[in-house]
């Protein structure tokens, strides 16, 4: 009996059903976007923002030593110390290997002009391909580093041996164009180069030129040896054990150690780099690292934001439908209750009623959901999202949510209801 007095329900009052269906379906579907998007969002996000940059610097002991004393040492050519071009492999052989998304090498090259002007010249990896200890392969380097600077000319290639790239402010001191030649001298030997291409980076290495790292070790007399590493790595932001491990690893109990060194932390990235790394200080750049996670965390606040306000949304357009039907069946529930219905039973039966079409309502609005979420990453992220099976259960339980909440006003008004005056119209 129960039953059939629902099912008739629903039959009657198919528009409102409908509406009611649709609400839902409406807030189950950014709710289930959003929070898909908000899980897988964290690496992504970070992928995103490693075509800015590096976040992490990784020099050799002694200028590290140097810079935090005098506060020179990073590319300053003050020190002499310097890391092994062969471990650089070892940055993928780390416990987080498949967070470094790239990493390119310098050397910080003495040289001058013929007029005896200083310039900055180094060397790097512009597209290295490196063979690794695992039996791997990667290719990496500066190109992939540094997609967002505008290069007039052309990249240059490892085998480029009498090219260099200069930056812009670099090229305008010494009024160069693309195609223009320059000689350097270097270690008392004179080296001519063509500019191949004029790069604008928006910062201090404007004032650089570029050449393949081979050729910086030559002109050095420095074979097999570079000043530093900038690596790009995909990290966790920080939280108060990151925080603590960075200043002093030995200061966490085991259990802390153990889920530091596991996160993907830049601190423990860090720490992990200096393990394979002979005589390395690794240092997270943190105007980079801040920026990233700050980012990350907005972006989740922001789809939170939203999330709740659709269903907020969802729960007001519930509670305006289903009172509008209660009022609409008063008479029919005065008439229950005069024969003996209880307030209980009434309540549940429009609680089922509300109940199937809300879940047949969370049912499409979960599957246009997963549709929602795949159109947000393709159009902001350039990849699918990945769905995470645990929404399923989140999202049915957001939805009894706001059901009950969007309920609650219909069932006070239903329970006011006094059989006498309803069968009389009042």
């Amino acid at each position: 009996m129960f039953f059939r007095m629902v099912k008739g329900a629903l039959l009657r009052q198919k528009a409102k059903m409908a509406m009611i269906a649709f609400t839902v379906a409406l807030g189950a579907s950014l709710a289930t976007a959003m929070i898909n998007v908000m899980l897988d969002a964290g690496d992504k996000v970070n992928r995103e923002l490693k075509t800015y940059g590096a976040n992490i610097n990784v020099i050799p002991k002694g200028a590290s030593l140097l810079n935090d004393i005098y506060g020179v040492g990073e590319g300053s050519g003050v020190s002499d110390k310097y890391l092994k071009e062969s471990e650089l492999g070892n940055i993928k052989t780390i416990f987080w290997a498949f967070n470094i998304v790239d990493f390119a090498p310098y050397l910080e090259t003495p040289a001058k002009l013929k007029n005896g002007s200083a310039i900055n010249l180094a060397g790097t990896w512009f597209s290295h391909h490196l063979e690794l200890p695992t039996g791997e392969s990667l290719d990496t380097g500066m190109i992939s580093m540094k997609k967002w600077w505008d290069v007039q000319g052309q990249w240059l290639s490892d085998g480029d041996t009498d090219e260099l790239m200069a930056g812009t402010a670099f090229a305008r001191q010494n009024n160069l164009k693309i195609g223009d030649r320059i000689d350097i001298i270097s270690v008392n030997k004179t080296y001519s180069f063509k500019v191949k291409g004029i790069f604008n980076s928006g910062s201090q290495e404007d004032l650089r030129a570029y050449v393949p790292l081979a050729k910086a070790q030559e002109m050095s007399g420095r074979n097999g040896l570079v000043s530093r590493v900038e690596v790009s790595a995909l990290t966790t932001p920080d939280n108060e054990l990151s925080r603590r491990a960075a200043q002093n690893p030995n200061s966490l109990s085991i259990k802390e150690w153990e889920t530091w060194y596991c996160t993907a932390y830049v601190s423990a990235i860090c720490y992990q780099i200096d393990e394979v790394m002979t005589d390395s200080v690794s240092k997270p750049i943190r105007q980079v690292a801040q920026s990233e996670g700050a980012i990350l965390e907005k972006t989740e606040l922001l789809m939170l934001l939203i999330t709740i306000l659709s269903l907020a949304g969802a729960a007001l357009g519930i509670s305006n439908l289903v009172t509008a039907s209660v009022m609409e069946r008063s008479s029919e529930i005065g008439l229950l209750k005069a024969m003996g219905a209880y307030d209980i039973h009434i309540s549940l039966l429009v609680l089922t009623e509300i109940a199937i079409t809300g879940m047949i309502g969370a049912a499409a609005g979960y599957f246009a959901g997963i549709g929602f979420a795949q159109i947000i990453g393709r159009s902001v992220f350039d990849s699918a999202i990945n769905i995470k099976p645990a929404v399923i259960p989140l999202v049915a339980f957001l939805v009894f949510v706001v059901i009950i909440a969007g309920s609650i006003p219909a069932i006070r008004f239903l329970l006011a209801l006094k059989p006498a005056e309803v069968l009389h119209g009042r």
